[in-house]
């Protein structure tokens, strides 16, 4: 596998004042799936949100292709190839599915470029494609998803953060997102995935990280952290994992 995209270092972050992560630290290579797992509360999103400039950076760097970006909004930072997809709020409603996948589209050079981009999302989810026309409150909660991750898709990004995408959704659902999820990667992107089904995320993850309560307590191939009892039962918990 290629060398190190995307890092960040000793990253500190929070809301207001409050320090709600400490000294986490995670790194991306070329086309890797890499998963942050953990308790609820545990400051997954809390990550993802400081190093994309979406929540207070007390401390750390931020560095993308070896280039330090961690004073960049993130405007900046989707403009260089990174792009977040929020849990919520990650649609325009009153907006027809086209018309959003659209609005992912504004770093494209001419329509042509759209109309190449919109066809690969549509071969992605072919759902999207279907419903084109329609508005996106019309849409079910795993469609919504779908097209969150297909308007960020419209940007051709590098490194793709995906915060929780499955939350509240059908295990049927789930299943079909997370393939999904491997064939962006199998494309060539890199994703960061917070993820509240531990399990499942870590068995389709290149590597993952655990979240208690602002720290890190393991990394590794998603198979080791699987293998290991005690996160399984104290951190994981066999039953919602």
């Amino acid at each position: 596998m290629d060398a190190t995209v995307f890092s960040a270092e000793d990253i500190h972050g929070g809301y207001g004042k409050a320090v709600v992560v400490q000294g986490v630290s995670i790194s991306l290579r070329r086309a890797e799936l890499v998963t942050l797992v953990g308790p609820n509360g545990s400051g997954k999103s809390t990550f993802l949100k400081a190093v994309y400039g979406l929540a207070t950076r007390f401390q750390g760097r931020v560095f993308l292709d070896g280039r330090e970006i961690t004073d960049l909004g993130p405007e900046e930072k989707s403009r260089l190839g990174i792009q977040y997809v929020p849990q919520v709020d990650n649609t325009f409603p009153d907006l027809k599915v086209g018309e959003n996948l659209e609005m992912g589209a504004y770093l494209a050079r001419s329509r042509a470029e759209i109309e190449e981009t919109t066809a690969g999302v549509f071969a992605l989810f072919p759902i999207l494609g279907e419903r084109r026309n329609q508005l996106a409150s019309t849409l079910s909660g795993g469609e919504r998803q779908m097209l969150a991750i297909g308007r960020a898709l419209m940007a051709r990004p590098n490194v793709l953060f995906l915060d929780e995408p499955t939350a509240a959704l059908a295990p049927k659902m789930v299943a079909e997102l997370f393939r999904r999820i491997l064939q962006i990667r199998g494309s060539g992107v890199s994703i960061l995935l917070v993820e509240q089904h531990a399990k499942k995320a870590l068995e389709i993850a290149d590597r993952g990280y655990v979240l208690v309560a602002g720290r890190t307590a393991m990394e590794g191939p998603g198979a080791d952290i699987l293998a290991n009892e005690d996160l399984k039962r104290v951190f994981l918990g066999q039953k919602g994992a």
